[in-house]
């Protein structure tokens, strides 16, 4: 039955995806914005906001039992960028190997897709030296978490600048099929588009919960420890299902937008919610959150190199997976 219960609620995130990105293309059209400004923050933080949500109630309304809540919290904002940067990437990859092959090249826009990742980088490293700072220190910490928030903004502030200079050398958003609700009859004005992404997210957002409760289940039947359960399976029930957006996006030939939307969802969830972590849990270097910072700094770092370089090959991000194996090694054994 359980099996029944995730088969259904990935059928649903799988249609509520395809109305989402048509509404957003849509959107993005219409007000002459660049698709990384639609992927990478559109995208990134309408499909982010739900599994946002999860972290925020642990440390805020979460159980009686504070520990509990401060794990939940920790493995949940910690657990999203290991798996963006690692699972999302590779799975992304995967999608499109039969038609572009291990040697095929992504060919996402490179300026937006690199300051993504400075940002995400940046903001991670401080989140990994807070690890080592005392919970008792917290004027440190709080000015920590404040510079994270502060990276945020000043990369919305670039994001939105880059944009007119990207829609004018040919990298606007286009939409290449009618939108949805206008098939129907309904006219293709603005309250319409954003009358069809509100479903299409609300859509996303029912199709996580019944994911969520089915991993759940699976969770318990197996065993798995509260932050071993918050950094793997929160992550995947949460975020991976919604980041099905990059995958149609890049079996369609967007690289852009499949890139943004997960580099973005890399910046939003390795700023503002690591930020809540170093100010309001332990924020401390176990075994599991060690382990996993390390490893998206690197996933991320090897990505960063690759597109510096000027080829991003299929094979290069099948590396980022294994990464995402290695980790489930350490934090298994």
């Amino acid at each position: 039955m359980i099996f029944v219960e995730l088969l259904i609620a990935l059928l649903v995130i799988l249609i509520a995806a395809e109305v989402f990105t048509n509404a957003l293309e849509h959107l993005g059209e219409r007000i002459g914005i660049s698709e990384g400004v639609t992927g990478s923050l559109f995208a990134a933080v309408g499909t982010a906001l739900p599994e946002t949500m999860v972290p925020l109630l642990a440390l805020l309304a979460g159980t009686s039992n504070q520990t509990t809540n401060e794990e939940i919290g920790v493995g949940a904002i910690l657990g999203a960028p290991l798996m963006l940067s690692t699972l999302t990437f590779f799975l992304m990859a995967l999608s499109v190997l039969p038609s572009r092959k291990l040697q095929g090249h992504f060919r996402p826009e490179r300026t937006g897709l690199i300051r993504d990742l400075n940002f995400f980088i940046i903001a991670f490293v401080f989140a990994t030296i807070a690890l080592y700072v005392p919970h008792d220190v917290k004027l440190v910490r709080y000015t920590i978490g404040l510079v994270m928030v502060l990276i945020y903004f000043i990369y919305i502030l670039l994001t939105l600048r880059a944009s007119k200079t990207l829609v004018a050398e040919g990298h606007g958003t286009a939409a290449e099929e009618p939108m949805f609700l206008c098939r129907i009859g309904l006219p293709n004005h603005l309250a319409v588009i954003l009358l069809q992404l509100l479903l299409g997210l609300i859509t996303l957002v029912a199709g996580a919960k019944g994911f969520i409760n089915g991993v759940e289940h699976a969770a318990e039947m197996m065993g798995i420890s509260t932050l071993l359960l918050s950094l793997l399976i929160i992550p995947i029930a949460t975020e991976l299902p919604e980041k099905v957006n990059s995958i149609l996006w890049i079996r369609r030939g967007k690289d852009t937008l499949a890139f943004g939307n997960i580099s973005g969802a890399l910046v939003f969830q390795g700023t503002l919610l690591p930020a809540l972590g170093v100010m309001l849990t332990p924020w401390e270097p176990r075994v599991e959150v060690l382990s996993g910072v390390v490893i998206t700094l690197i996933a991320t770092l090897w990505l960063r190199w690759q597109i510096s370089r000027g080829q991003l090959q299929v094979w290069q991000l099948g590396l980022n997976g294994l990464m995402y194996v290695i980790y489930l090694t350490i934090a298994l054994r």
